[in-house]
């Protein structure tokens, strides 16, 4: 695979934090470039449709990444939308029980928390071996356990949850499955509709290659029943032709009849959207079968070339079942040692929980991959 004429990254280091943030490819820049002309000239922003436009394409295209119908997603601007949207949407009682894990990242665990006020009983819960499992949950939940929500690809160690066990753990206990993919959409096959889940929640700007500010929510059809709508968006439910009457009924507009109605408010958003939706489409034309493949070649071949004596390389869980995020932790020298050594080799990763985060993707090649073994092997 060689799609880095794709992007616009520099030759002389190697962006490893696919994690943290994914580059914005060419095409999507010269999208962002477009838009920039259009506020510029907004004559541009008066043409039929413009401002149905880029929601409209961005949606579709992650129809088509997701396999979902476009009824069923909300456009967003993080991962954090989706799950606060949930979590204020639910019809919470006193007592009532979210299961989340400890080690979580702190964005999958604050919008529970703070439903205490609500009377709401955030059950945190901690891994044996860093991600919940099915049999770890299974003695947690009861009665009252409303929602379960946990993060796909765990960031803190790039395991991988058991999505089918634990939704169907929860199916069968009527609870909401909450995932929050953000560090596996984009890298990782996932047609939530195959999945006994309940919400798919991701930001743009890691794997998906577009801005910050970008994201999306997937609800399923239980969810969508269970969400109230909490508000009412005028670009959602009027036309041009509604805003041109000499009269408009304010009273008899409705919320759509779809996920729609929980869109981010300015969903036309030129300069982000616009850009996600090339970044998104290129992804999915790419095939996210195939960038999966490609990125944990990469990551089997870091692994391969790693000296044992300077770094020990965590346990990713079942090969059959992995990601390809990459976490190694320092031996015999401090992790601010370590991390100052790439630095000064021009090679990007993430320090996370003592540990070194690599996180490869669809731009990087093998040789960017020898140069950062060399890196860590301190050649």
């Amino acid at each position: 695979m060689d799609v880095r004429a794709e992007f616009d990254l520099p030759i002389d280091r190697v962006w490893l934090n696919a994690s943290h943030q994914g580059p914005l490819p060419t095409q999507a820049a010269a999208a962002v470039a477009e838009m920039v002309r259009w506020k510029q000239q907004p004559h541009h922003l008066m043409a039929p449709g413009a401002f149905n436009e880029v929601p409209d394409r961005l949606r579709s295209v992650l129809t088509r990444l997701l396999s979902v119908s476009a009824d069923e997603l909300v456009l967003a601007n993080s991962s954090s939308y989706g799950l606060h949207l949930v979590a204020n949407g639910l019809d919470f009682r006193p007592g009532d029980e979210v299961i989340v894990a400890r080690n979580d990242f702190p964005s999958d665990v604050l919008p529970w928390t703070r439903l205490r006020h609500k009377g709401v009983v955030t059950k945190q819960l901690q891994p044996h071996r860093q991600v919940l499992t099915p049999a770890e949950i299974a003695p947690e939940i009861t009665p009252r356990t409303r929602v379960v929500c946990l993060t796909w690809v765990h960031s803190l160690s790039g395991r991988m949850i058991d999505l089918d066990g634990i939704g169907q753990l929860c199916l069968d206990n009527d609870a909401l499955f909450v995932v929050n993919g953000s560090q596996g959409v984009g890298g990782i096959p996932i047609n939530p509709g195959d999945h006994p889940i309940d919400v798919l929640t991701s930001v743009g700007f890691k794997y998906l290659c577009g801005p910050y500010g970008t994201g999306f929510c997937w609800l399923s059809p239980r969810a969508l029943d269970r969400v109230t709508t909490t508000k009412l968006y005028w670009l959602n439910s009027l036309s041009a032709d509604d805003l041109a009457a000499e009269e408009l009924d304010l009273d008899s507009i409705e919320a759509p009849d779809s996920a729609r109605r929980h869109d981010v408010f300015g969903t036309a958003n030129f300069f982000n959207f616009a850009a996600f939706a090339t970044s998104a489409d290129l992804v999915t034309r790419t095939g996210i079968e195939r960038i999966h493949a490609h990125n944990l070649d990469l990551s089997e071949r870091l692994v391969s070339g790693i000296d044992r004596r300077r770094y020990e390389v965590q346990d990713r869980g079942d090969p059959k079942n992995s990601s390809a995020v990459l976490f190694l932790r320092p031996l015999g020298r401090s992790l601010e040692d370590a991390a100052r050594e790439l630095a000064d080799a021009r090679v990007d990763v993430a320090r996370r929980r003592g540990m070194i985060r690599v996180a490869p993707h669809f731009y990087n090649r093998p040789d960017e991959i020898d140069w950062a073994i060399a890196a860590f092997n301190g050649a």
